[in-house]
């Protein structure tokens, strides 16, 4: 084979490998247009939708409604299923008609304590020392109950303990101060945590907080949390709870009776 005819070989090869990519390349392109023309659904807006709202709100007040547009205009993080935004919050306004992207969305912890809370729950700091608060042991997100043992029938008074709130929320948890701190701030134990309540708990809770003999927070169970039913103890239903008179005559107290003579003080 002469040199002349090598290099025609050679050019007629290359040319044959270009077409190929050629043909790939509008073939890709045809089928990717086809694509982006195809319709897709999306949710839009019904009507505007402000900062701070919830995606559950968003979903049960029917402020989306199902729309279908060609792929290419499908915004970035446009959403397919409302579930995708229903634990979290809108960080900017929706307006009418707009696609609903996760890029308008963050979590509620994201955006602080405020947004966190809505209709009646209020969120309120209280301060204590490690023992109450359980500090190194709490969790944002975890649930606590709210124990206080206090004081009642004046100058005769019985000690109640019961457990006051349930199921209530840590937005914060403890956080540890150090020790100048302790003794310039005033802290009941240099500990503090943030709830998050209703506006009918929080006055139980400041009661508690200013009045209570003893408090502390226990802490709930992460699933499948229950209540026992409610109820009070005193000093004379821990002695008795559970013991046969016999007992009780046997340790020399067969003849306690409550202060005021009933059982429920």
């Amino acid at each position: 084979m002469t040199y002349r005819v090598k290099n025609i070989t050679i050019a007629v090869a290359l040319a044959l490998v270009a077409a190929l990519l050629t043909s790939f390349y509008v073939t890709n392109y045809q089928r990717n247009v086809r694509q982006d023309e195809t319709n897709v659904p999306i949710w839009v807006a019904k009507s505007d939708i402000p900062a701070g709202t919830s995606g559950a709100d968003i979903e049960g007040k029917g402020l989306l409604e199902k729309s279908e547009i060609v792929r290419r205009s499908v915004v970035p993080g446009a959403i397919s299923n409302p579930d995708q935004v229903a634990e979290l919050v809108t960080t900017q306004p929706i307006f009418a008609g707009e696609q609903v992207s996760t890029r308008r969305f963050s979590t509620p912890s994201q955006r602080g304590i405020k947004a966190q809370l809505t209709g009646v729950q209020r969120a309120i700091q209280v301060d204590g020392n490690e023992h109450q608060l359980m500090a190194g042991v709490l969790k944002v997100g975890d649930k606590v109950d709210l124990v206080a043992t206090f004081g009642a029938g004046g100058a005769q008074a019985v000690h109640f303990t019961r457990i006051v709130l349930r199921d209530v929320e840590v937005l914060r948890a403890p956080a540890t101060v150090n020790a100048s701190e302790k003794i310039t701030s005033g802290r009941n134990g240099g500990y503090n945590l943030i709830l998050k309540v209703t506006d009918t708990q929080v006055q139980k809770l400041h009661w508690v907080y200013t009045d209570a003999t003893k408090w502390h927070l226990e802490m709930r169970p992460g699933v499948d949390a229950a209540d026992s039913p409610e109820n009070v103890e005193s000093w004379y239903s821990v002695l008795r709870e559970g013991v046969r008179q016999k007992q009780l005559e046997d340790a020399g107290a067969g003849n306690i009776e409550p202060v005021g003579g009933n059982s429920n003080e």
